[in-house]
């Protein structure tokens, strides 16, 4: 993927922004450097980028914001950057439609393998044939992973490479009870320490789009203490 990919920087801190441009340029990838959030918005229209690193605290307009904004109109693999002490800016820009984030100080050859990670998630949609290139009924869901596909209902929905490996992963053996770990293992082949706590809101943003109403689920159900199954009850939870 190193060499076909362009990555959006977007992180105000100057030295910072320019490590990670030589480090990922020296990795073959084109990079395109903001060092505010109008100027990300900006270079996300008109450079079109295939994945985007958003540093929380930025100034004009913050992480969360461009991370919100590019997700309106975007599944692109997304990282967002924080310091150690912005616990709730994690969770936050996950909750806005973050793939994953990044603790500062960080090192560069983990920032590659994330980075390597979800753009290998996203070649999925070109590589998956014969018995992988199939379609999933559960419910009103419909998931085809030849195309990437997923409907709702009869409404097609947009979902992120994570949301969809997660969602079709669960779908292949629907009534499983997962524990998290067990979620972790279906949507990287990657663990990284701390990341476990994260799976309560991808679940959560999955449910957000599939869901009619995401308090009260049709599909994605909480085994309390233990983890999710994939159950449509026709009452909610």
């Amino acid at each position: 993927m190193a060499g076909s990919a362009r990555i959006l920087v977007a992180e105000d801190e100057k030295r910072l922004n320019g490590m990670v441009r030589d480090y990922l340029e020296s990795l073959g990838y084109d990079v395109v450097q903001a060092f505010d959030g109008v100027e990300a918005m900006k270079l996300f229209h008109r450079e079109k980028p295939d994945m985007a690193l958003v540093d929380v605290m930025m100034p004009l307009m913050d992480g969360i914001d461009v991370t919100r904004r590019i997700r309106e109109i975007s599944t692109i693999p997304l990282i967002i950057l924080t310091a150690k002490a912005e616990e709730q800016d994690k969770l936050l820009g996950l909750d806005t439609g973050a793939d994953d984030y990044m603790t500062k100080p960080f090192s560069m050859k983990e920032l590659a393998a994330r980075i390597r990670a979800q753009l290998r998630r996203v070649n999925m949609a070109g590589e998956e044939s014969g018995e992988e290139a199939l379609k999933v009924e559960y419910g009103g869901i419909i998931l085809d992973s030849s195309s990437r596909r997923v409907e709702v209902d009869g409404r097609r929905v947009n979902l992120t490479s994570l949301q969809f490996d997660l969602l079709k992963g669960m779908m292949l053996s629907p009534g499983r009870v997962y524990t998290r770990m067990d979620i972790l293992n279906l949507v990287q082949n990657d663990l990284y320490d701390g990341y476990e706590r994260t799976v309560d809101v991808h679940i959560k943003n999955l449910r957000k789009i599939i869901e009619i109403d995401p308090k009260h689920p049709r599909y994605l159900q909480t085994v309390w203490g233990v983890g999710y199954k994939l159950e449509l009850l026709e009452g909610g939870e």
